[in-house]
């Protein structure tokens, strides 16, 4: 078989396309490939698909196809373009490879497998190909599964910041779906602009859809659904961990000051993390010597018996019953004469609506909370990322349940 006929059978040329000549170049481990086609060949408008006279050719473009017996591989072509009489002068789509691409369509795929399991930095390794075009591959698969995502209505969404690297200002919102756990965008910030941007992005019945988000207490992502969602107040969800964040905050400061107050070498000392555990999560050698803490007559024990006790809260299996708790609570901690926890429970006052709308809808960001976590894992493979929108496709690519993959012909 000669090389023309074997690189057309591995390219999947078919007519009108054919090989016109092959180059080989052992000591750079190359080989080019140049495809054809015949004269007086007629083409599909790539609009209508009527067939029309050529027009002219292009300049040569080349692209990277896969590696053939371990040589890289590069098909050079002019491609043609069409005249069409109701479209005008157009490039012909090409059987191998997708408009302003630099990659066939079987180089892509393979790409997509091979960055979809490794780092960029070991795919690079394997792809033999440069920084740039290693995130030109993931930017046109995420642009590609993006333009193929069905506007489906997503019911319950959770929304959660996520640090994009150094300083207050490097943040990114992550909108993920919490029934298929499936991130829906990311947007840049975490202002209300940057939720307003993912809103502004759906359908008004897309928007009619969503029947409640999970959120921290962030006054700009309450903003921007307030703004956009019709009744939102009965649809925002506060989440219990960044709730029992703030209690637990409280705490500690109950426990700073009590620590200044008693001097150095007080029961205190040492104890800052104990203060902090759920109880059932508190290690066993440690156990011992926080029974005896919280026995003592110490501020910070009746302030970590109050934070214990709102955990409860979300056990509870109707509302009404909840409710009472609540009550009870909120008395106990806004007459507990420790500053911090009556700070505490005023704030989550302040958004009684969002704890209790957790009754209506049982969800959180406990499953936004798993996204992260794999998102940090992709951060640190990366080694962080100095530009978000980088960041952006990184977590589409991998997390977004995309169809990443180009149509071969």
């Amino acid at each position: 078989m000669r090389d023309t006929d074997l690189y057309r059978h591995l390219l999947g040329l078919v007519a009108p396309w054919s090989v016109g000549r092959v180059a080989l170049d052992v000591a750079a481990q190359r080989v080019d490939v140049w495809v054809e086609h015949p004269a007086g060949q007629k083409w599909p408008c790539p609009e209508c698909g009527q067939e029309g006279a050529l027009h002219d050719h292009t300049e040569e473009r080349v692209w990277r196809h896969l590696d053939s017996c371990q040589f890289q591989t590069f098909l050079h072509a002019r491609p043609p373009r069409v005249n069409c009489s109701e479209h005008g002068v157009r490039q012909v789509r090409l059987p191998w490879a997708e408009p302003h691409s630099r990659f066939t369509l079987l180089f892509e795929r393979f790409a997509i497998d091979v960055l979809r399991h490794t780092n960029t930095k070991a795919a690079r390794a394997i792809l033999r190909v440069s920084w740039d075009e290693a995130w030109h591959l993931a930017e046109r698969a995420v642009a590609r599964g993006m333009a193929r995502k069905p506007a489906e209505i997503v019911p319950l969404i959770g929304v959660d910041e996520k640090s994009a690297g150094k300083g207050q200002q490097n943040y990114v919102t992550v909108i993920s779906n919490l029934r298929t756990g499936r991130v829906e965008e990311v947007t840049v910030g975490r202002d209300s602009a940057s939720l307003e941007s993912y809103y502004d992005s759906l359908s008004d019945k897309q928007l009619a859809g969503i029947e409640a988000v999970a959120m921290d207490m962030s006054k700009s992502y309450i903003a921007a659904t307030r703004k956009k969602l019709a009744d939102a107040r009965s649809k925002i969800v506060f989440d219990r961990y960044h709730l029992m964040q703030h209690v637990n905050k409280a705490v500690d400061t109950v426990r700073k000051q009590e620590h200044k107050a008693l001097g150095k070498d007080s029961l205190l000392s040492g104890s800052k993390y104990l203060w902090l555990y759920a109880s059932e999560n508190l290690p066993e050698k440690h156990q011992e010597t926080f029974r005896s803490l919280r026995a003592s007559d110490l501020k910070t024990a009746r302030a970590w018996a109050i934070k214990e006790n709102i955990r409860h809260l979300w056990h509870y299996q109707r509302e009404v019953w909840a409710e009472r708790f609540w009550k009870r609570w909120y008395f106990w901690a806004t007459h507990s004469r420790l500053e911090p926890i009556k700070r505490a429970a005023h704030t989550l006052k302040a958004h009684h609506y969002g704890i209790m709308n957790f009754f209506k809808y049982r969800i959180s960001n406990g499953l936004a909370e798993g996204i992260n976590s794999r998102i940090e894992t992709l951060w640190k493979s990366a080694c962080g990322f100095r530009n978000k929108e980088r960041f952006r496709t990184v977590i589409l690519f991998h997390l977004g349940g995309l169809d990443l993959y180009p149509v071969t012909h």
